[in-house]
């Protein structure tokens, strides 16, 4: 059986229904795929691809002619547009052209105690916070469950390649677009990354501007990962024109969803905090953002904000970013700083490709309360 006829079967790609890539199709469609060999080309090749990251050219267990007859049905779908790396190699990111021409981003990060993936999730996003790129560019289309898994595959054989072999253990759902916009197949690559690449659940994290009835959804699958809240204000004025998804899902929704999957898993939530300068890093905002991680037992992690393209404001200054952090702590809440990574290479979400071949502006706002 050729490419058309699994393409009978699963539809990845509606606006072009010719397209599978390598890491779309699952265990059993690549079984009808393989219809005419013997039973156990389905190991060599699911094994190939998941427990060795390898292409199917790469596989020398598989005839040739199935070799090249798998290439052509199953290409990959990343093509690299460019690589950035910094920090002495510890950070590399791609922005990676799809078949249709859209474009996404993905950072390998490398610590002293881990290596950690960032995916994309979408081409775009719809959510439009203003002071984020990714958010400015607007939103193309959902990834494909194997455009997400690729993306680890991926980032698995530089990390394993370089002059010091590492493994990634971490992967984050935190790079261009809302996850739990695209829930169905970001779930089915949590699946497929921590059933077949064989990360722990616990070291999945899959972040949200707070779309409940995501948070809920996730509450009922079976695997505990992470999750992380990109809350950025607590009280619905200000979120409302920093995260506009907050007039559909309010602060008391979004808690209430927090608690039902705290309750659920008991997996300690984030809350992902960008300090803007002037904006939500004053100590109106420390006693609110403590109050609600207080209540909710979370770990804030405070980002000072990239600096983007069509966003007016700037970054809280270091000291003042390391004084919010000490006041969260004196209220009782348990905060970290988190390093910038990557600067020099636009290594945050949506940068490199803003910077590359967007032309983005920030959209009219109402002046912030302050």
């Amino acid at each position: 059986m050729g490419a058309a006829g699994l393409t009978r079967t699963v539809d990845y790609y509606p606006w072009r229904p010719d397209v599978i890539s390598l890491y779309d199709p699952t265990r059993d469609e690549l079984a009808a795929l393989l219809d005419g060999e013997p039973s156990y080309r389905l190991d060599q090749l699911w094994s190939g691809l998941y427990e060795k990251r390898s292409t199917p050219e790469e596989l020398t267990n598989l005839p040739k002619a199935l070799r090249a007859r798998l290439s052509e049905a199953l290409p990959l779908s990343l093509t690299p547009v460019t690589e950035s790396v910094s920090d002495d190699g510890q950070t590399v990111k791609w922005l990676w052209k799809l078949h249709d021409g859209a474009s996404i981003e993905t950072v390998l990060m490398h610590y002293p105690d881990r290596s950690t993936v960032c995916v994309s999730t979408q081409a775009g996003c719809a959510m439009a916070c203003g002071f984020c790129a990714t958010g400015q560019a607007g939103f193309e289309r959902n990834l494909t469950v194997g455009e997400i898994v690729e993306q680890v595959v991926r980032a698995s054989r530089v990390a394993a390649g370089g002059d010091t072999p590492r493994r990634v253990s971490n992967i984050v759902f935190m790079g261009m677009g809302e996850p739990l916009a695209n829930v169905e197949r970001v779930w089915g690559s949590v699946e497929r990354i921590h059933a077949d690449l064989g990360l722990s659940a616990r070291h999945l994290t899959i972040s949200t501007v707070g779309i409940v009835p995501g948070i809920r959804r996730l509450a009922t699958e079976s695997l505990p990962v992470n999750l992380a809240v990109s809350l950025h204000a607590a009280n619905d004025e200000l979120r409302d024109e920093l995260v506009p998804i907050n007039r559909r899902y309010p602060l008391a929704d979004l808690y209430a969803a927090c608690e039902a999957y705290l309750s659920e898993k008991n997996r300690r939530i984030s809350f992902e905090w960008a300090l803007i300068d002037g904006v939500n890093d004053r100590p109106s905002d420390a006693r609110e953002l403590a109050m609600a991680a207080r209540s909710l037992r979370a770990h804030i992690n405070l980002i000072p904000l990239n600096a983007t393209p069509g966003w007016p404001t700037k970054g809280t200054p270091p000291d003042r970013v390391a004084a919010f952090r000490d006041s969260l702590e004196s209220l009782g809440a348990n905060a970290t700083v988190r390093a910038n990574r990557g600067n020099e290479i636009d290594a945050a979400c949506g940068q490199l490709r803003a910077n590359h071949e967007i032309s983005v502006s920030a959209p009219r706002r109402r002046p912030l309360p302050h």
